[in-house]
């Protein structure tokens, strides 16, 4: 006889059902935790992922990190706009947009806590660049007007925007014509208007970026070096996929750093409480390890069922864990974009790969809290064990 049957493993765990649940409980708790940060880390990424698009590229100042932080010259942009790169629309027009990025502050909802907004100046063809934008309530700003439309997220938390509302800054008022939502892109927590009324209002003289399109997509290394080598211009081209996966750079890794943290001190606690669960477990069945290694089981057989014991004990913590953490996808949060210090809102998102590593992560605590245990049950002597059973 090798091998101890499964039906034997789980009739123990069901036997101890008060212990099982506690120990399981404590891992799916540590589960739980380490799931969740890797889905706020992950709905970080998706959202400013899914804000940009690839066959459009992002002009900014060369060593801008933001476009709050970059200027382009008019002279600048209208060299882009020219260079035969840049695709058309169906009416023969540039799809090319000269927008001015600004940050206002607006008291969020409930709390009346100000916070950084995203108030954006796009061209003409800002909206048709971004086809993940559709209007859900009123209708566009008309072009060279005080109007705006504001993104869902906005709407949702914050006071006074919503449709109709006037909101003051830069010492005017701007009417809220529309509400639009953008899907999970970071556009969701911006403010829209007219690009060269947002230059007045603020006193620019030049704008944050330019965003065009390509005509061929595979092109943008070529098309991005020759850019970047006109002597005229002075900035830097990113795709916009890339140019906004950067900007969760800093929180991104901070969440991570975070959660790593976290997670190892909580599953110290797990692994011990896995451990002391396993040891209890051999002080009671000293006797019935006895009989196992009487009736012929080898010691190797008697390590690998306590040691499945555990693994079991770890994979039920670990799919209530994994369970208990699937429920925060129902939520949103919304804090603060530490790259570009202006709120942005996103939503907790579980992929198959947390789901992997969440459960890989939960038998390794199974793994470290019971080998000790089932190394101890295998090395008992036969006569000892029978004799203090």
């Amino acid at each position: 006889m090798n091998r101890l049957p499964l039906h034997y493993i789980w009739r123990n765990l069901l036997t101890r059902r008060l212990t099982t649940l506690l120990t399981a409980g404590g891992m799916a708790l540590v589960v739980f935790v380490f799931a969740t940060v890797l889905m706020l880390d992950a709905g970080l990424q998706q959202t400013l992922a899914a804000t940009g698009l690839p066959q459009n590229v992002v002009a900014i100042r060369k060593g801008s990190q933001t476009e709050v932080q970059s200027g382009v010259s008019r002279q600048d942009a209208a060299i882009m706009e020219s260079d035969p790169a840049v695709a058309l629309d169906g009416q023969g027009r540039r799809l090319i947009s000269k927008e001015s990025v600004v940050l206002i502050s607006l008291q969020k909802r409930g709390s009346g806590k100000p916070s950084n907004v995203v108030v954006r100046g796009a061209g003409l063809q800002g909206m048709t660049l971004r086809p993940q934008i559709r209007l859900i309530a009123g209708r566009p700003p008309r072009p060279g007007s005080s109007e705006v439309i504001v993104g869902r997220a906005i709407a949702e938390g914050f006071g006074n925007v919503q449709l109709g509302a006037n909101l003051r800054f830069a010492r005017r008022d701007w009417q809220v014509v529309g509400l639009f939502d953008a899907g999970k892109s970071g556009f969701n927590s911006e403010i829209w208007g007219d690009a060269e009324q947002m230059m007045q209002a603020f006193r620019r003289s030049s704008f944050s970026a330019v965003i065009f399109q390509l005509q061929d997509s595979g092109e943008f290394d070529a098309v991005a070096k020759r850019l970047e080598g006109d002597q005229r211009l002075t900035a830097e081209y990113k795709r916009e996929t890339r140019f906004y996966a950067d900007q969760s750079q800093v929180m991104s890794n901070f969440i991570s750093i975070l959660g790593t943290v976290l997670s190892v001190i909580f599953s110290i606690g797990a692994i011990i409480g896995a451990m002391i669960t396993m040891y209890a477990a051999v002080a009671n069945r000293v006797g019935e390890i006895g009989t196992l290694r009487a009736l012929g089981f080898r010691k190797r057989s008697v390590l690998a069922a306590f040691l499945l014991e555990s693994l079991l004990l770890a994979t039920l913590g670990g799919i209530a864990g994994l369970l208990l953490a699937s429920t925060m996808q129902f939520f949103a949060i919304s804090t603060m974009n530490w790259q570009t210090f202006s709120e942005l809102a996103f939503s907790f998102t579980l992929t198959p790969g947390i789901v992997l590593k969440s459960l890989l992560f939960a038998l390794f605590m199974g793994l470290l809290g019971g080998f000790l245990p089932a190394l101890r049950a295998a090395r008992l002597q036969i006569v000892d064990a029978l004799r203090s059973g």
